[in-house]
């Protein structure tokens, strides 16, 4: 029988949804865990910090990261969670929408590891798991810009993987279908109602879980996750 290390991890998204969910799976499993969110993430545990801060601000990212890298230097994951959908045909996004939507489901998630990449190659160890889409795997009508911060973030990923290999640095994505969790409460459609139509948070979680506490040697290198059936209605 195998014990777990207890890692430091850092999970974006944390205060709802997979974020939220993961944050409690793998505090359950030892770990320590620290949540950024804009929002109180409401967990109460003794090895949980929550640290308040909206990742769509580029221009503070980096000196809140740096603040970030100074305190806690010893990162043993990092789970790339934060973003938000936002759907329609091209024309009906302004350019700031553009702009905005890529910042926070793409390029937040560089920053991020950009900040704790370095640290992880001097200890020669580390994970990194980028939360993805079915999006990242298809484009599909009335999602462009959605669907081109997950390809995105997927892209990012394979050639992370590569170039952090040689460093002993684990990166995988997780590419999950319709999860039921508040991500579809501002959009014009969402999951069907039978349990067979979404994903639980507690199937991402899980697999975060495995992705992490994978031995050294192998790689967990990317999995999708789909609902039985994929129903979708509108609202």
């Amino acid at each position: 029988m195998t014990t777990t290390i207890a890692k430091t991890i850092i999970v974006t998204g944390a205060s709802s949804g997979i974020g939220k969910a993961a944050c409690e799976f793998l505090l359950e499993h030892g770990h320590k865990v620290i949540g950024i969110a804009r929002r109180d993430a409401s967990i109460k545990h003794e090895n949980f910090q929550s640290l308040h801060f909206d990742l769509s601000d580029l221009e503070q990212l980096p000196i809140f990261l740096e603040s970030l890298v100074k305190s806690h230097p010893q990162i043993d994951a990092l789970v790339c969670n934060a973003g938000r959908g936002q759907f329609g045909s091209l024309e009906e996004f302004s350019y700031d929408q553009i702009q905005k939507l890529m910042d926070l489901n793409f390029t937040s998630h560089a920053f991020m590891a950009r900040a704790i990449i370095p640290e992880m190659k001097r200890n020669k160890s580390g994970r990194i798991i980028f939360i993805g889409s079915e999006a990242a795997l298809e484009g599909s009508r009335m999602g462009s810009i959605y669907c081109a911060s997950k390809f995105a973030i997927r892209g990012f990923a394979q050639a992370l993987r590569d170039e952090g290999s040689k460093s002993g640095i684990q990166v995988s994505i997780i590419n999950p279908g319709m999860v039921k969790t508040e991500f579809f409460s501002n959009l014009s459609f969402t999951h069907g109602d039978d349990t067979t139509h979404y994903i639980e948070v507690s199937d991402v979680a899980r697999t975060i879980q495995f992705a992490i506490e994978s031995r050294p040697g192998t790689v967990i290198d990317e999995i999708n996750l789909s609902p039985l059936k994929n129903v979708v209605q509108t609202k």
